[in-house]
Order: C-alpha cells, then structure tokens, then sequence
C-alpha cells in the first residue's frame, strides 16, 4: 500500500485513451458530415471495427507499470537478458521472480511462458523470445516473431485473461526493423478469430517506437471508413493467411486425398491437377513427380495452366532461396546494376560483361543475385543494356547458363523486357547471340540491338540516365573518338 495516500505509480488501463478516442475527438472537431463518410466504397482486408478498435490502447510508458491481468517481459532464451524491459519488470516484481524463472528451465525462441506477477500491479508475466534478426534468414525471423505474439495472446486466451500489456517484443540486442516487426505486432487477424475474451491490448512503447506504432496501426485498425481506405494503399504485399501469420511458399505442401493414385479430371483446372502423382524424392522437394510430369508435357497431356503453377512454383523457390542467400559477394562485382529510365521512361538495368568472373564464382549464386536485384524490375517495362567490352573467355556466360536462366525466371520478366542493347558487340558475340535466339530460346531475337557506339546508345538512353564504368568509355573515346557530355561517369563503377 503506498504511503499516507501516496498516488500509485501503477497505471489502471482503464484508464488509458482508447485507439479511437482520440481520432474521434479530432473528428468533431473537423465537424465532418456523415454524408462524406457514406461515399467510401474501396474494402480493406483489415475493414474498419469499431468493437476491435476499442479493445486496441496504444500508451508510452514502461510495461511494467500496467495494472492489467498480465504483461510480456522479452529475453532470452535463457531468461536472464539485461534489456531496460525486463530490468524494470524485475525490478519492480521483486526477488521472488528471479526463483520463479529458474524453475521454467528457460524458454526457446518463439515460444511464451507464464508466472506470476509477484509486486507488480499485474497478475501475471508472460515470458518471450523474439529472434534474432539476420536478413539472410529473413523468413524464419518472421515467423519466430509472429510465433511471440500469437503464444503470448493463445496464452492469454487459455488463461481467460482480460488485458495484456505488451512491450516491443524485438530489442535492439536483436537488430530486428522495427517497422518490419510492427507489421507483425499488430495480430488484427488473431483478435478477429480469438479475441473474444480480451477486453483490452495495450501496446506500451517507448518514445522512439511511438511515431512507428501510430503510423502503422490504422492500416490494421482504421478508425473510420475514410482512414480505412486511406491506408488501403500502404498495406504490405504479404498480408499473412486467415490467422495472420507470414506466409511462405516452400511451406505449402498440399497432399492429393489418394497419392499415387490419379485425380479426377474433372479436376484438372484445380490447384492439384500438376501433383497428381507423388514421389518419394519429389514430395521431399514439395513438388509433383519430376519425371512423371516430363513424360505427360511429352504426350501433351499436362495442362497449360498446370504448367503455369508449376513454373510459378519453381520462381518463388528461388525467389525465396535469393532472399536467404548471403549475396554480398556477388554484389560486390557490380556486374548488375540499375541506373535511370530510357527515353520511354522505362527504367534501364546495365549489365557488365568484363565483370563477371565466370571461372571463379558461383553461377548458382549469380542467378539467384539476378533474381533477387530483378524481381521487383520485371513487374514494369524495362530495358537491359549488355556491355561486351573488353570481355575475353574468362568472362563469356555459358549457353546452358543462360538457357536456365531464361527458364528459370518468371513471365514477367519475358514480358516486360521490352529492348536489349548489346555494346560494343564482336563478330563472334554476334554469332553466338543469334544461334542462342535463334534455336536455343524464342521471343528474344526482336528486342536485341547491337550497338556500336555510345554515340548511338544515347539516342535511346540519354547519357544523364546511365552510370557507365570508366573502361567502357576510354574504349569507346579509342574506338569511334570521344563523346563530350558534362555528365561523368560513376566513381563507384
């Protein structure tokens, strides 16, 4: 009991401004008409609720601090991190805590365990683990964090709890973004299914984290239509499944009601019709039997639209695998690089020939950094400009190289490519360009260009719009005399 009627240093959550509260004081003081309101007709996955939205307190404060049922202390996995959130827990818990962990015999990224709250205003503490944050394990991180939150609220649920107060679960020690780890903060899909009992979920941050929360939590929790289809457009592409958990393709193993056994082919236009047949090898690889669906392209007996997924499938394995891969090394050759638009304004990719070890480095690898850099290119029209100068056989890219990755990447990529300047072509160069477009792979041969000058490049690229390495220039200035342009080249290149 606090001294001769001291105030409390414990904060009640109901007494806390609600999420909606304050927009709606500002509401009436913009005296908005109901009419405007009525007019919004685009739909948000996350639509505007009033009865979820009053659950949602956002509050800068120390967690600790919370009267409510329970709050989230983050550690390790040992349970001893020295973080300012589990210092003032542990502070203002007391000794007794400190006895009380040592018996749960720690806890393992991802997962939540319970004990009392001890001196603290709260009834419980909610233990968690937030991952430690590698981009090259991107994926993993993500779902160890949703994995943080949706423990701690299925513990809550368990419990019949009717507040939780949470903290930023990723701490610095774990260099996870913050604004990455906010999108996965904010459960809206968790509070829809199994919210029922939770009358409120306090989000307490710290001065730094305030300014991400505010502006990521109307596009979970819009407060009226009007903020509902203003944040529309900001949402992430991955919005998660129906309980709000990141999705990731290579999980998606989808099993036929009978393997080995063919489908109906009334269900051929279904998303099983290329995985009618499973092997033990191809099932380990998710995927329908490789060999098998060979022999059916052979016969014509595979779908178009089967084939589709299947390629599609194939796309986002690498696409993912790129986005895992530590890729520093090939990055650092700067064979691959955007630069500005064309006088179409479409945006131009440069790649360096003479850059390209071929012998030393990992072509796995650099089909993967290609993919990486090029996944978000492709989805509009673009051009690729190809330097050849100076390359020599240490630099030639395979035929088979090539041809893979031509089957490799996704439609668009074919799509939107809509001019390949070839620089400073050889006679060989030439050669094998045309036999590789010619019988090796269609749809290619038209958009190629052979350039013999920059001279005649800068009349389909401006010379402000492309970085060019410094050889590339001395060889043209020696070859077909200088180009003056006040625009030097990149001193990066």
């Amino acid at each position: 009991m606090d001294p001769l009627g001291a105030p409390s240093q414990f904060v009640d959550v109901d007494s806390l401004p609600g999420w909606s509260d304050a927009y709606e004081a500002k509401q009436l003081d913009c005296h908005q008409s109901p009419v405007e309101k009525a007019q919004v007709h685009v739909r948000s996955p996350f639509p505007y609720r009033k009865d979820i939205n009053e659950k949602i307190i956002l509050w800068k404060g120390d967690v600790a601090l919370l009267n409510c049922t329970a709050i989230v202390n983050t550690s390790n996995e040992t349970l001893t991190d020295k973080n300012p959130v589990s210092e003032s827990i542990f502070m203002h818990a007391g000794p007794d805590l400190k006895d009380e962990l040592q018996k749960l015999k720690g806890c393992r990224t991802g997962e939540a365990k319970l004990t009392k709250g001890f001196n603290l205003a709260a009834r419980f503490i909610i233990h968690t683990v937030g991952p430690k944050y590698k981009s090259r394990y991107r994926t993993a991180a993500e779902s160890s964090l949703y994995s943080c939150y949706r423990n701690v609220l299925q513990l809550a649920k368990e419990q019949a709890m009717c507040s939780v107060g949470f903290c930023v679960i990723n701490t610095l020690k774990r260099c996870y973004p913050l604004e990455d780890a906010t999108h996965i903060a904010l459960l809206r899909r968790f509070l829809e299914v199994h919210g029922e009992t939770l009358e409120k979920v306090v989000f307490a941050v710290s001065e730094l984290e305030e300014a991400t929360y505010q502006k990521l939590l109307p596009l979970y929790f819009p407060r009226s239509l009007e903020e509902e289809a203003q944040s529309l457009p900001y949402l992430p592409a991955d919005i998660g499944n129906a309980e709000g958990e990141p999705v990731v393709p290579e999980r998606q193993i989808r099993i036929t009601e009978k393997p080995g056994i063919p489908d109906d082919a009334s269900d051929e236009e279904g998303l099983e019709a290329d995985l009618a047949f499973i092997g033990s090898h191809a099932f380990a690889r998710m995927e329908g039997d490789v060999d098998k669906q060979r022999r059916l392209i052979l016969q014509g007996q595979l779908s178009e639209a089967a084939l589709q997924k299947q390629h599609q499938r194939n796309y986002n394995r690498w696409l993912c695998q790129a986005r895992a891969e530590d890729l520093s090394d090939i990055a650092s050759l700067k064979a691959l690089y955007q630069t500005g638009v064309d006088n179409c304004g479409r945006t131009v990719m440069v790649v360096v020939g003479r850059n390209i070890p071929v012998t030393l480095i990992d072509m796995e690898k650099a089909l993967l950094y290609f993919i990486h850099v090029m996944d978000h290119i492709a989805v509009k029209e673009y051009v690729l400009v190809y330097f050849h100068t100076l390359t020599n056989d240490y630099n030639q890219l395979d035929s088979n190289f090539l041809k893979k990755l031509y089957d490799v990447v996704d439609a668009k990529y074919k799509r939107n490519l809509k001019a390949l300047y070839f620089v400073h072509p050889t006679f060989r160069s030439k050669v094998s360009a045309w036999f590789f477009t010619t019988f090796t792979v269609s749809g290619l041969k038209d958009k190629i260009h052979y350039v013999e000058s920059l001279q005649q490049l800068f009349t389909a690229i401006p010379p402000e719009q492309i970085d060019l390495p410094p050889f590339v220039l001395e060889y043209d200035a020696r070859e077909n005399g200088p180009y003056y342009s006040s625009y030097p080249p990149s001193p990066d290149l």
